[in-house]
């Protein structure tokens, strides 16, 4: 591990005081007074949280070198408001992955639907509340590897696991937006020429969109992602409505029915699909700690939360139940499927930005990791040097090819994503947050405790089960997923042209 603002591992530090809490509350103890947190511990303040005297003097050594290297050279990233950081949440949140909530509603039911939606929503939005107020407790921390690090005890290996993770989801991801951008083009074209030509095209318009190196010179990208998106989600439910129970597909045997729970053919795979579709769609912690390390005042984090989540449990629940309500068990993911083809094109050529943009925002994501584990410390990493642009290019380039040469080569890779999906968020969307839940309040779990705390520490472990459970059976269900598709001949051919459109 190269990057010296997390080489402070000799020694396990003090915990940073605290004043007790009245009700229990997580909130309490992190959102502190700063003048008065001051005037009583004698520490000294860094504008974002108090850094006491009696506090280890290496992590606040590391803390500073952290916001010496965001702040002090000529390129300053820590310049996201909360409303930049909210457009930020937006363009990785208002995606294609919307339009595949009514196939999960067809598998669950209208109600079943709903309530997997606003369960797991929720629990999406209090452990990222919990990875916030992990950050603001160690401002050193500059991405998920650095809290991975962190929450196991500085260790090494954990860094190394977490940083392997995060370069493997972010690059399949990046494959999986190349290979959606060609079947977008080939839908809109009729398959107007080879789609590996059309993965290429959208490689390097990707690239040449990632070359800005702070975050806050995306959010223009991103508030033309989350308008482009919502236009297509907007014409995909109007079209629906156009067209009434009578969805565009090659066999229509009977008519359209909806149930408001699992229909009686909905099997554990198929159920337990559809529930990790909507697990998979709310799970974007692994980009957060970047977004928070940007931030002008990451105090102002959960304002941009609560905003996003909000118009998520709006989009998610309006487009379930409108489509599934036209679509029935002929729904299919994404609901463009069911559209006639007219009306497919217009709804679809929307998306094409949002693809594209929403790419973008995670090779910056893992291209910011890659950069400052080389540059950090020195002058390349915050000034305009040769040296320093041409790394941050590299860095670009190579997880771009990657990523297009992964969706291109592996036959399976949409069920290998899912698969990949199923082995890492089942820790960046739950396990991680209980562990850090721990050592946030180490000492204050349970012995004389309010209720609320003990009742909170207890869900943490609910937590861990979820993930762990989301990791067992999701591996299942996407390794049979990837043998249905070896035995339905679905699997295309590696680095083909053929049409893949919808």
């Amino acid at each position: 591990m190269s990057a010296p603002v997390t080489q402070v591992d000799e020694k396990v530090p003090s915990p940073v005081p605290q004043r007790s809490s009245h009700d229990g509350s997580s909130t309490d103890d992190l959102e502190r007074n700063n003048k008065e947190y001051k005037a009583k511990s004698g520490g000294a303040r860094d504008d974002i949280v108090e850094v006491s005297s009696d506090a280890d003097s290496e992590e606040a050594l590391a803390a500073q070198r952290a916001r010496e290297a965001q702040e002090g050279g000529t390129i300053k990233y820590r310049t996201l408001s909360w409303q930049k950081a909210a457009i930020l949440l937006f363009t990785e949140y208002v995606c294609l992955a919307i339009l595949s909530f009514p196939w999960a509603f067809s598998y669950l039911g209208m109600a079943g639907g709903l309530i997997a939606t606003f369960a797991i929503g929720l629990g999406a939005l209090y452990t990222s509340l919990i990875l916030w107020r992990y950050c603001l407790r160690h401002p050193q921390l500059l991405n998920i590897c650095d809290i991975g690090y962190q929450i196991f005890g500085k260790s090494k290996i954990a860094y190394e696991l977490t940083a392997l993770a995060l370069v493997l989801n972010n690059v399949f991801i990046m494959g999986l937006h190349t290979l959606t951008g060609s079947e977008i083009l080939n839908t809109l074209s009729n398959h107007g020429t080879c789609t590996l030509v059309f993965s290429v095209i959208i490689m390097v318009l990707s690239i040449l969109l990632t070359l800005p190196r702070k975050l806050e010179q995306l959010t223009i990208l991103g508030i033309i992602s989350a308008a482009s998106m919502f236009i297509s989600i907007l014409l995909v439910l109007i079209f629906h409505g156009i067209q009434g129970p009578n969805p565009a597909v090659d066999t229509f045997e009977e008519p359209v029915y909806i149930t408001a729970f699992a229909p009686k053919d909905t099997g554990f795979v198929s159920g337990f699909s559809a529930v990790l579709n909507i697990v998979f769609t709310w799970i974007g912690h692994i980009m957060y700690p970047t977004f928070i390390a940007e931030m002008r005042d990451p105090r102002e984090f959960p304002k941009a939360l609560y905003a996003v989540t909000v118009a998520e449990f709006v989009l998610f629940s309006v487009t379930g139940i409108v489509v599934y309500r036209y679509t029935g068990q002929y729904t299919t993911a994404p609901a463009v499927g069911t559209l006639r083809p007219v009306f497919k094109k217009i709804a679809f050529a929307f998306v094409l930005p949002t693809t594209i943009i929403i790419g973008v925002l995670y090779a910056a994501v893992v291209a910011k990791y890659l950069f400052g584990r080389i540059f950090i410390g020195t002058k390349h990493y915050n000034e305009h040097t040769v040296i320093g642009w041409a790394g941050w290019i590299g860095c670009v380039t190579v997880t771009w090819v990657l990523g297009w040469v992964i969706g291109e080569a592996i036959p399976f890779f949409s069920t290998l994503l899912s698969l990949m999906s199923a082995l890492f968020d089942c820790y960046f969307g739950y396990i991680f947050w209980a562990f850090a839940f721990f050592e946030l309040y180490k000492g204050q779990l349970w012995v004389g405790q309010p209720w609320l705390r003990k009742l909170e520490t207890a869900f943490q472990f609910v937590l861990i089960i979820t993930g762990l459970f989301i990791l067992g059976p999701g591996l299942y269900v996407s390794v049979q997923s990837i043998i249905d598709n070896y035995n339905t001949g679905s699997v295309k051919a590696p680095f083909t042209c053929a049409d893949n459109s919808l």
